[in-house]
Formats: C-alpha cells, sequence, structure tokens
C-alpha cells in the first residue's frame, strides 16, 4: 500500500511538472545574426532568449530577448530568423498610458486587476498599448491605439 501512494504521488507531481512545463518558454540560443542585431541595439543588455512559432502553420520562428532596462522596468524584443526587429515591448506605469486608456480602464476595471501595463512599437514602427488585466479568474489583453483609444481584448490561457 505504502508503495502505491508513493507512486500515485510520483505519478501526480510529474503530472504538474509537465503542464507547468507547457506554459513557460524553453530557454535557447539564438542564430548568431539574431544574437548580433540585439547587441547592436542593446549594447551590454543581457538578454534571456526563447524562440516561439508563429504564422498560420506555425512555421515561423520568432526570437524573443527579454531583459531588465533598469533595476524596475523589463523589455521585450522579438526577432525574425534573420535578425530583423519584429517588435519592441516596454513596461511602463499605468500613469503613462494616454488618459483616453487610462479612463477606459477605469471605468471597466479595479487596480487590483490590472496585471501589466505595456508600450508595444512593431516592425511597422506602430506604437500601441498592451494592459494585461485578471477578470473572473481570467486573464485578458487589452490593447489600445496609439492615442489610447480602445483597440481589442483577447483572452490569454
Amino acid at each position: 500500500m505504502k508503495n502505491v501512494l508513493l507512486i500515485l504521488t510520483f505519478l501526480c507531481s510529474s503530472f504538474l511538472i509537465a503542464q507547468e512545463g507547457t506554459n513557460m518558454k524553453k530557454v535557447i540560443t539564438p542564430p548568431e545574426q539574431v544574437r548580433l542585431a540585439f547587441e547592436k541595439e542593446y549594447p551590454g543588455k543581457v538578454p534571456v532568449w526563447s524562440e516561439e512559432y508563429v504564422g498560420d502553420d506555425n512555421d515561423e520562428i520568432r526570437y524573443e530577448a527579454r531583459y531588465n532596462v533598469n533595476n524596475t522596468t523589463k523589455a521585450l524584443a522579438i526577432y525574425d530568423n534573420l535578425g530583423n526587429m519584429k517588435a519592441y515591448e516596454l513596461q511602463i506605469p499605468l500613469s503613462q498610458l494616454p488618459p483616453k486608456a487610462q479612463a477606459y480602464l477605469k471605468k471597466n476595471y479595479s487596480v487590483k486587476a490590472i496585471r501589466e501595463v505595456a508600450l508595444v512599437v512593431d516592425y511597422k514602427n506602430i506604437t500601441t498599448y498592451e494592459v494585461g488585466v485578471t477578470k473572473d479568474n481570467k486573464f485578458y489583453d487589452i490593447q489600445f491605439d496609439k492615442d489610447g483609444g480602445f483597440d481589442v481584448i483577447i483572452e490569454k490561457n
């Protein structure tokens, strides 16, 4: 009986670890041209690299460099496999959102619901804002345009 309990505990913990691992991105070493592009753009910064497959058939690779801008601010730079930057995301305080976006959030969410706020610049140099919120035990990514106008809300898993 003791062995059965031990095996059952081991199987349950293995299952939980496996589930947790599917939500985490694997830390990798990117191709040299991607690494060099990052080092040229952000000299002296030490990134943690991961990869993500995107596209209609998950046939495109994106390399994500997460790094600290300073002691309190984090950033994310995303590159394609040729070292071309696809997007840049900078953590910002809520007070740096445009007033329209702040008003929308204040009307629809409590301050405690707001988990993260970021300024995003894509490869076309288009600026947007993304705010991560929780509501009813679900996580949502709310996107605003450069002027703070509501764009879209996406439920994340």
